[in-house]
């Protein structure tokens, strides 16, 4: 199974594919999208076309994205919602299905305990899958886990 994996943002969007299975994941790409500093729409506009690319570039056969867990701070918790949004518009122009998986989900699948912190989920993706050398903002390995989440649940729903 290929999943596109999102971890949804309105300053930084993070994307990965990852395919095989749930004891055996690869890393096709990942990577990390910043939409820049613009009128809102030309931002959404932005993580929409990343998302459609990722689509059209990799055929998923399914879309994973976090859910929104609500936020102290309200005008985050808006922007990621409307990304989120975005995201979820172009899995449903591409006809994909979308697997949600929450952040407890995430830290359960990637650390094997649901209240891990994200240096936890961090340290354990290397060890879970290989990675090439580079930097990634926390953003990219999230969408990472994401990703190793999804095949988990993705293949238990099928």
């Amino acid at each position: 199974m290929r999943i596109l994996a999102i971890d949804p943002g309105y300053d930084r969007l993070g994307i990965a594919v990852i395919e095989g299975n749930p004891s055996r994941p690869t890393l096709v790409m990942s990577m990390c999208v910043l939409p820049g500093k613009g009128a809102r729409e030309d931002r959404l506009a932005h993580v929409a076309r990343a998302v459609s690319d990722a689509i059209k570039t990799y055929a998923p056969q399914a879309l994973a994205i976090e859910t929104l867990f609500f936020s102290v701070n309200k005008k985050t918790a808006l922007g990621v919602a409307e990304a989120r949004g975005a995201v979820l518009a172009a899995a449903g122009r591409a006809s994909l299905p979308v697997i949600e998986c929450s952040p407890q989900q995430i830290k359960l699948a990637v650390t094997g305990h649901g209240g891990s912190d994200k240096k936890a989920i961090a340290g354990m993706v290397p060890r879970l899958l290989s990675l090439p050398e580079k930097k990634r903002l926390d953003d990219e390995l999230d969408a990472i886990a994401i990703g190793i989440t999804a095949l988990v649940s993705g293949l238990s729903r099928r």
